[in-house]
């Protein structure tokens, strides 16, 4: 599935465990030079060990990130770019799921950031690098990937509620979806920006291959930490376990490798939204918020403003 990786720099959010940690795991067999992004030193010199144990020769270094604090994700891509002069895939991976109501340090609800506003920043402040990345290589060498689910369809109406991004009174569902659409809506302006046939590829400016990935029913943190508003969630995953439903972590990485690193992916399939095992949804299927361009439009405005607004981009 995944070509010979030495001499590409790789950066995944959201590693210690589940889905992200078997990206990097499968990142690190393939000779790429993989920067783990973790909240927690501890446990991401573990993962690397861990990770070590298995791959001897992996060549794995930890980014400490919290994406609860904007200013921790400024910080650390600043430092990432006095490290590399290249940048050839970035997952943004890391998440959480129907999490009770909590404001961040920055004003923004929790699951708003950490899911959206912070990948979107980290993400700004790497693209310069990537798209130099691009200069020399051929189409597709460069990509990026926001993880999303299909939770997205569950979107309050209208999509992004821009008049209280907070939603208090929602519950922890209705936030949680509305990240996860505002994921698929980042990676389309990212797509119709620098991805095929883009102003940025046309000019010379570089092009770089952009997805949104739903990696199905998986077993891993955001799925089983979900507090007591996830009771009924965690009765239905039990059933599903006992049917085989509910895929184990190592499974649930795949779109996303494939996405950032396999040389089967094609141009036409930038910019779209992926399904497990690299299924291309018909946009029809999706919800009628994904494809709306003003929607998406709209978000990126916004983003824009409160970004230059708190100084961060």
């Amino acid at each position: 599935m995944l070509p010979d990786l030495k001499g590409k720099v790789f950066i995944v959010t959201g590693v210690s465990s589940g889905i992200g940690y078997c990206t990097v795991t499968h990142l690190a067999e393939h000779g790429a030079h993989i920067y783990m992004c973790a909240r927690s030193p501890e446990k991401g010199t573990a993962a690397i060990a861990n990770i070590k144990k298995m791959h001897p020769s992996a060549n794995i270094d930890l980014l400490q990130i919290g994406l609860m604090d904007l200013t921790s994700v400024v910080a650390a891509a600043k430092h990432f770019l006095t490290l590399e002069t290249a940048l050839h895939g970035l997952v943004n991976n890391a998440g959480i799921m129907a999490t009770p109501f909590e404001m961040t340090k920055d004003g923004h609800e929790a699951q708003w950031q950490t899911n959206y506003l912070a990948h979107w920043l980290f993400t700004k402040h790497l693209l310069p690098l990537m798209l130099r990345t691009t200069k020399t290589l051929h189409p597709g060498s460069v990509r990026i990937v926001n993880l999303t689910s299909s939770g997205h369809l569950g979107a309050p109406k209208g999509g992004i509620n821009f008049k209280d991004f907070s939603l208090k009174d929602s519950g922890p569902w209705g936030r949680y979806r509305q990240s996860k659409l505002a994921n698929i809506l980042h990676a389309k302006i990212l797509h119709e920006t620098y991805g095929p046939g883009s102003p940025s590829a046309r000019n010379g400016e570089g092009e770089i291959w952009v997805s949104s990935v739903h990696p199905g029913l998986v077993e891993t943190n955001p799925a089983t930490l979900v507090g007591n508003s996830g009771s009924g969630l965690l009765c239905a995953f039990s059933v599903l376990r006992m049917f085989g439903l509910i895929w184990p972590a190592n499974k649930g990485s795949w779109t996303s490798l494939f996405c950032v690193a396999s040389r089967d992916m094609k141009a036409e399939q930038s910019g779209t939204y992926l399904e497990i095992f690299r299924r291309f949804r018909d946009p029809r299927w999706q919800s009628g918020v994904v494809n709306d361009g003003t929607l998406a439009e709209m978000l990126k405005k916004w983003t824009g403003e409160v970004m230059r607004k708190g100084d961060w981009v």
